[in-house]
């Protein structure tokens, strides 16, 4: 192989910048007589991406799930609510004598860090998983509905798939009245003048009583959702629980949940305003549970007067349950944008991009008339091919050094909350490009990791709030393989994510003969944003493939 050797033994001492584009250089990189000369150039290639409005995807068993209300100015309307399975950490309890309940709480955090802890120990959180700070009306409801754990008309180890627009199938629906069977919580009718729940990063304090009935500070936790919970009727988790206490349903988890079918966590907006929140539930204070008091009895035996001392001895307690199993995210979207008609052959105006259950776009690299050397219109993939690598020879013509796209942000879009970050993997093979899995750039967390792949959105005046100018991706390995190790040329999808981490797949419903998957993190982010597309009218702002390379002149 002619030049591979002397061509890696270069690429190895060719140094660019991550943050600033390849400058186009002539130079002799061997300074003798007999050395090969190299020219760095570059070049440019078409793609088309066209608009996908997503049909519902899989939600359940997400690394984390969405609550709240969204009004984006853009895309309109969002409801993210969640339903799932809870079971006791404790079977066969005894609760003891004249039991008598305080209070059902419902406790689910937030993401949140300690940013700051004062001479008491007593902590300040930041919270980042909160979107908005408006009211939003929440209300919780028992479940009548049996979340269960297989599909029956499949194989069976086949588990149940339950999606976003709450189905399990095609022809398979979740009635709405049997999840929404016992209204337990709705905020806003306590009729103190506060509206409703707001999200808050206040840290929240926890109180005993102590042995002369006064409260005090016991512990605290970090930002969370705290319901307490209604007590329907007077009873009912009486009889739910404490009634039940030597009956079967409280035996094993697989009663129970035949049982107690779950809880329903639903949001609303209010007056079009609201916020969205990312939920915790892969954290041990995720639970609901039950504050009781209740009696002992103590038997002492008197070897003094061979006589018996009784004690009855009030004690506080609690019985709690976690969450488990199916626990799944529910949205309901009313969209403005309409993309039912997208061109597939040269991409479109513009791309549109919302996470949840929102809209993607479809990449395809080297599709678009190109204009060769001579002038003559040729197929550029084609082209792309002959041009840098020579498969009847064996011989690499030209080095590739750094290949990228990128997608221009439209300015003239009222886009409210940007991301951050973008993702593009492959679609027909649902996985990421090579480049992702290459790409050992870290941070302090995982979100803001695989930044030279996945460049993170370029704002005006490098400033945190600046409006968005454009993402960069970088694609170098994706086309190495292309050319060299004779990859398929496949399509590929572009989607906003709340963590470039997340790529785990879940199946988008009805997404053709083949299976088709999205990722987490695009599913767990609110935000969308709009971009310049492959027919956009500024010439200057639509994607394309650059491509700098390392040409030796014999």
């Amino acid at each position: 192989m002619k030049y591979l050797k002397l061509l890696s033994v270069l690429f190895s001492i060719i140094f660019f910048s991550c943050d600033k584009d390849f400058a186009s250089i002539d130079s002799d990189v061997i300074s003798s007589d007999n050395a090969i000369n190299f020219s760095t150039s570059s070049i440019e290639y078409p793609l088309s991406a066209s608009n996908l409005r997503l049909n519902p995807i899989k939600s359940n068993n997400l690394p984390s799930f969405m609550l709240g209300y969204n009004n984006d100015p853009v895309f309109g309307e969002s409801n993210a609510s969640f339903l799932g399975q809870i079971v006791p950490t404790e079977f066969s309890p005894s609760f003891g004598d004249n039991v008598v309940l305080d209070s059902v709480v419902l406790t689910i955090p937030y993401f949140s860090r300690a940013i700051d802890t004062n001479e008491d120990g007593e902590s300040t959180y930041e919270i980042d998983s909160i979107y908005g700070n408006n009211p939003t009306k929440i209300y919780v409801y028992k479940s009548n509905f049996y979340l269960r754990d297989f599909d029956p008309t499949g194989d069976f180890s086949d588990s149940q798939d339950y999606y976003s627009n709450g189905s399990l199938s095609n022809s398979e629906f979740i009635n709405q009245s049997d999840i929404e069977a016992e209204l337990l919580f709705e905020s806003g009718i306590i009729g103190d003048g506060s509206d409703d729940f707001i999200p808050s990063s206040e840290r929240i304090d926890l109180t005993q009583l102590d042995s002369l009935g006064d409260s005090f500070v016991s512990s605290s936790l970090a930002p969370a959702i705290r319901l307490k919970l209604n007590n329907p009727n007077g009873n009912f988790w009486e009889s739910l629980i404490f009634e039940n206490e030597d009956n079967a349903v409280l035996i094993n988890p697989n009663t129970f949940k035949e049982f107690f079918r779950g809880l329903y966590i639903k949001a609303e907006g209010l007056n079009s305003e609201g916020a969205m929140m990312m939920l915790n539930l892969a954290s041990s204070n995720t639970k609901l549970t039950l504050h009781y008091t209740s009696e002992t009895t103590s038997t002492d035996n008197d070897t003094d007067s061979g006589g018996t001392a009784t004690e009855t001895i009030e004690s506080q307690n609690e019985y709690v349950f976690n969450f488990t199993d199916n626990l799944i995210n529910i949205y309901d979207n009313n969209f403005n944008i309409d993309v039912s008609n997208p061109n597939t052959i040269d991409g479109d105006e513009r791309l549109y991009l919302k996470g949840g259950e929102g809209y993607m776009s479809t990449v395809d690299l080297f599709s678009g008339s190109f204009e060769d050397e001579n002038g003559e219109i040729v197929d550029a993939f084609d082209h792309f091919k002959s041009s840098f690598y020579n498969d009847e020879d064996d011989i690499a013509n030209k080095l590739i050094n750094e290949a990228y796209i990128e997608f221009y942000v439209d300015q003239s879009q009222n886009i409210e909350s940007e991301p951050d970050r973008v993702y593009l993997y492959n679609f027909e093979q649902n996985v990421a490009l090579i480049d992702y899995f290459l790409d050992q750039s870290v941070s302090e967390t995982t979100i803001n990791a695989k930044i030279n792949h996945l460049q993170p959105l370029t704002r005006d005046g490098d400033s945190i709030s600046g409006d968005g100018i454009k993402y960069k991706i970088r694609i170098t390995e994706h086309l190495n393989n292309l050319i060299i190790r004779d990859s398929t040329n496949a399509k590929l999808a572009l989607v906003v994510t709340s963590n470039v981490g997340s790529i785990q797949n879940f199946s988008i419903l009805n997404s053709g003969e083949e299976t088709r998957d999205y990722p987490s993190g695009a599913i767990l982010s609110h935000k969308g944003t709009v971009l310049h597309g492959s027919q956009s009218d500024d010439l200057d702002k639509r994607p394309r493939i650059k491509i700098y390379y390392t040409d030796p002149d014999e």
